[in-house]
């Protein structure tokens, strides 16, 4: 056991030194790459310190890229997380929370704290945080049999359940006759732009103690997997493991949708892929997912923002893009 246990250890250890590097890298980018300040060697400089803080590219870098690469790694790392949680308690690996409609009873909430005239904190997120608890009470409510939730019946009623959050979303949209439209728009399609230094700061002490919260769950989670006779003959109450888990991941989940929008598909790409290179193992992938769903995410607003020749497109454009035909395969694969 004790060997086991040091096994798992170093390869934690190397899974987050090798993470670690890679978001890093992702992170030093997206400083980086703008449609200005594109001297490489002045931006080096800034970031160590070596040049003065009151220039115009140290406020671009500190007061406008920097918030949005944290907000960009928050909110990869929440979605790469949820998709993994929802993948294990389904069993499904085409759940994550943007399909099972988790993100879109979110944006309902926001946009609704949004049109009512509610500030970001504690507002528009608390209202977001009751879309998305109750589209997810509606998919486990329309999923649930006699005695338990069938996990394929529960993924079909999130698709479900999904779209009708997508026509009230329109319909709230429809209603606003202002310059908000545009705004919220651009929002729905996944916008890091707004980004502001204390809103980043909050939802990342928020969203920390949740990352840890879960990582706990990693062994239930492993057990679940293998079935849940398996899991409670080995003493795992999975109703509790499920509520907590549940409710959790739909908190974070509102919690960045409030800030980035919606942004789908990364809770598919990022989990699948590690499951190809790392195992099964949650104890490993929790905080793999964590990373490099962060860095991944950084990415992606990258592209956002250097592939347009004016301008940039919403960072969901990209993450759908990629997404959108791995979902196909994946449904087509798991039919074969």
């Amino acid at each position: 056991m004790k060997r086991n246990n040091s096994y798992i250890g170093r390869r934690i250890l190397s899974v987050l030194v090798i993470s670690s590097i890679f978001l890093a890298l992702c992170m030093l980018l997206g400083i980086a790459v703008g449609s200005t300040t594109k001297n490489w060697k002045e931006i080096f400089n800034l970031l160590a310190s070596l040049t003065d803080y009151n220039t115009l590219t140290s406020t671009i870098i500190w007061k406008i890229r920097f918030p949005r690469v944290i907000l960009a790694t928050l909110v990869g790392s929440t979605l790469s997380l949820g998709g993994l949680t929802f993948q294990a308690l389904l069993r499904n690996p085409l759940a994550e929370p943007y399909i099972l409609g988790i993100s879109g009873g979110a944006a309902v909430g926001a946009i609704m704290g949004i049109l009512l005239g509610f500030s970001n904190y504690p507002g528009v997120a608390l209202l977001s945080f009751g879309g998305s608890m109750v589209t997810l009470a509606l998919v486990i409510l329309i999923a649930s049999g006699q005695s338990s939730i069938k996990e394929d019946s529960l993924l079909l009623a999130g698709v479900m359940v999904n779209a009708f959050c997508s026509s009230i979303i329109i319909f709230l949209v429809s209603l606003t006759q202002d310059a908000r439209l545009h705004s919220i728009m651009f929002w729905l399609m996944g916008d890091l732009s707004l980004s502001s230094s204390n809103q980043v700061f909050a939802l990342a002490i928020f969203l920390v103690p949740c990352f840890i919260s879960v990582f706990a769950l990693a062994r239930p989670l492993n057990l679940i997997v293998m079935g849940k006779d398996t899991a409670e003959n080995l003493g795992i109450n999975t109703k509790v493991v499920y509520l907590i888990s549940l409710v959790l991941i739909s908190l974070m989940v509102s919690a960045v949708v409030c800030q980035s929008g919606l942004v789908g598909f990364v809770g598919l790409v990022i989990p699948h892929l590690l499951r190809m290179i790392l195992g099964a193992d949650h104890r490993v992938l929790i905080p793999a997912s964590i990373i490099g769903g962060g860095g991944y995410m950084v990415l992606c607003d990258v592209l956002a923002r250097v592939l347009p020749s004016q301008g940039e497109m919403p960072v969901g454009v990209i993450t759908a893009m990629i997404g959108a035909p791995l979902f196909i395969f994946l449904l087509k694969s798991s039919r074969a």
